[in-house]
C-alpha cells in the first residue's frame, strides 16, 4: 500500500532511539499517523513541528498497518508560529479539535481551513474568528452543527441575536426577548452576510458560544476535559483584541 498527500503537522511522538511517531492532517486521508524512522535526526527535528506543510508519502503492507512516512518539507512555518502566544496556543487548540475526528476520515475543508488559519495569526481578529469557525465547521462535521441562519421560532432572517442552547439554532430579538436570561448571545460578525468585523466583545460571545456546544455534544459525552490550549488561545486572542482597541482609541 503506498499514496502521497499534501499534509501539515499536528503532533509527534518519541518511537524507540531514533524514530518519531508523526501525526497528520492530510488533504485527502484526514487525521493520519505514521512511522518516521531518524525523526529526531537533526535534519528532521524542524521538519517535523507543530504547523509545519509537507509533502507526505505512507507506506505500509496493509491497509490498517501503521505505516511510515517518508516527509517532504513544503513550507517551514513553525519558528514563526512560535513568535506570539496567539498561535503557540492556536496550533495546539486545532490539534485537539482535529483529534475529535475519527482517524483517516477525509475532511478536505478543514485541511485547508488549517493551512488558511495557521497563516493568519499575526492577526489576533482574523486568527479569532478563523478559530471560531473552525470550531463550527467541526461541530458540523461530528453532526452538531448550529444553525445561525434564520430564527427557529419564525424562520426570519432579521435582528438574529441569540442562539438557544437546546437547538442550537438562532433565534430573533422579539421571538427571544422573553426568555434571554437563557439564551447565548449571536455575535453580530457570525451573522449571514455580516459586514461588521470582531471585536472583543463579540469575539468573546463567539467562544462562549462554541464552548458550550463543543462541552455539551462532544467533551461531556466522551468524559473529557477541554483543552487546555483553547483556553491559552482564547485568553491570548483577547488580550491581543484589546490591546488592539486601546491603541486604535489612544
Amino acid at each position: 500500500m503506498q499514496w502521497q498527500d499534501e499534509a501539515i503537522i499536528i503532533g509527534v511522538k518519541r518511537h524507540g532511539e531514533t524514530s518519531v511517531i508523526a501525526e497528520l492532517m492530510t488533504r485527502d486521508r484526514g487525521r493520519h499517523l505514521g512511522l518516521v524512522r531518524s525523526g529526531r535526526s537533526r535534519a528532521m527535528q524542524p521538519v517535523l513541528q507543530a504547523g509545519n506543510r509537507v509533502e507526505a508519502v505512507w507506506r505500509a503492507r496493509l491497509d490498517e498497518h501503521l505505516g511510515e512516512f517518508k516527509l517532504e518539507p513544503v513550507r517551514l512555518r513553525a519558528a514563526k508560529l512560535m513568535e506570539t502566544a496567539t498561535a503557540v496556543y492556536g496550533v495546539q487548540a486545532m490539534g485537539a479539535l482535529l483529534r475529535l475526528l475519527p482517524e483517516r476520515d477525509p475532511h478536505p475543508h478543514l485541511f485547508d481551513a488549517l493551512d488558511v488559519i495557521l497563516d493568519a495569526f499575526d492577526d489576533p481578529s482574523d486568527a479569532g474568528e478563523l478559530f471560531v469557525r473552525f470550531e463550527l465547521a467541526v461541530l458540523n462535521d461530528l453532526g452538531f452543527g448550529l444553525d445561525l441562519t434564520e430564527c427557529a421560532a419564525t424562520g426570519g432572517r432579521e435582528n438574529l441575536v441569540y442562539v438557544s442552547p437546546k437547538s442550537g439554532r438562532a433565534v430573533s430579538r422579539e421571538a427571544g426577548a422573553p426568555y434571554a436570561d437563557r439564551m447565548l448571545a449571536l455575535p453580530g460578525f457570525l451573522g449571514e452576510g455580516a459586514a461588521s468585523a470582531a471585536d472583543r466583545d463579540s469575539m468573546a460571545e463567539a467562544f462562549r458560544l462554541t464552548g458550550y456546544f463543543l462541552h455539551r455534544h462532544v467533551y461531556e459525552p466522551r468524559g473529557l476535559t477541554e483543552n487546555a490550549a483553547r483556553d491559552g488561545f482564547v485568553q491570548a486572542a483577547l488580550k491581543a483584541l484589546l490591546k488592539d482597541a486601546e491603541r486604535r482609541a489612544g
